[in-house]
């Protein structure tokens, strides 16, 4: 994983809102606050959910980054950098789901034309069918430093 575009960001915090679909139709959102910050090699965030504040972060290194999120995944996963994907920072993973084969999960950091970022994760079937699942959209609002 190229990891130039960190330069730019390190050190900066960012907040936003956070969508959540739980729906299987994914038509109905769940809607909340978050924050970014990013480090030289972590990328931490929060998000409220009915009331409660999430934690996740993505811990970068060399092929990929190993992320954790209070809600979504207590255990660390290893995610694989998925290389020519658009976008600044992109891995995906697989995880288990009872009888059934392993399902994907992508995450994916881009950068808008008006300079905000958009972290997106992406629930991915068995048979490749993609399903929204998360979506924040922050605006930068300082430094750490």
């Amino acid at each position: 994983m190229s990891q130039a575009w960190i330069h730019e960001f390190q050190e900066s915090v960012w907040n936003g809102q956070a969508e959540l679909w739980l729906d299987p139709l994914g038509n109905e959102v769940d809607i909340g606050n978050c924050t970014l910050v990013i480090k030289s090699d972590v990328l931490a965030y929060t998000w409220v959910y009915e009331g409660e504040t999430q934690t996740g972060s993505f811990t970068l290194h060399d092929g990929g980054a190993t992320w954790i999120d209070s809600w979504h995944q207590p255990e660390p996963a290893h995610c694989d950098d998925l290389k020519g994907a658009r976008g600044l920072f992109t891995v995906e993973h697989a995880y288990a789901v009872p009888s059934s084969p392993n399902w994907g999960w992508r995450s994916q950091l881009s950068q808008r034309p008006d300079g905000s970022l958009v972290l997106q994760m992406t629930n991915i079937a068995p048979w490749g069918e993609e399903g929204r699942a998360v979506r924040m959209t922050y605006q930068r609002v300082g430094s750490t430093a």
